[in-house]
């Protein structure tokens, strides 16, 4: 039931919004992808998409799901990370960061095409901090 009305919430937006002069569907599948600045410029991937949602959470329900879904991500891989550094001592925590690391990637991309596509992304195994 909680589902469905996110679902409905979803897709009642102001369809002439347009965040940052592109249509909704695009600067949500950028929220998603801004997390991989990381690579290119360090912590940009945690600050951008936080940026991106926070000036534009309150003209559209559309970039406000999807930016609290990627927020929870955050939140949920910086604990991820903290466990892998501390499993480092047995060895066991390079190899489950590389792992997180892949994963990450692959979540960032699966999001920015169900985005794309106008359809609402959840990460898996993220915790819901922000509801």
């Amino acid at each position: 039931m909680e589902n469905q009305t996110l679902e409905n919430q979803f897709d009642n937006n102001n369809s002439d919004y347009k965040p940052w002069g592109m249509e909704v569907n695009a600067f949500c599948m950028l929220m998603h992808l801004s997390q991989l600045t990381s690579v290119i410029i360090p912590l940009a991937g945690l600050v951008l998409p936080i940026i991106m949602w926070a000036t534009n959470k309150d003209q559209s329900p559309k970039v406000d799901i999807q930016g609290k879904n990627i927020v929870n991500w955050l939140i949920t891989s910086l604990i991820i990370v903290v466990i892998c550094m501390v499993l480092m001592m047995v060895y066991i925590g390079a190899f489950l960061l590389m792992a997180f690391g892949i994963a990450s990637l692959i979540f960032a991309i699966m999001g920015a095409i169900k985005s794309n596509n106008g359809e609402l992304y959840k990460y898996p195994f993220a915790i819901e901090f922000i509801k």
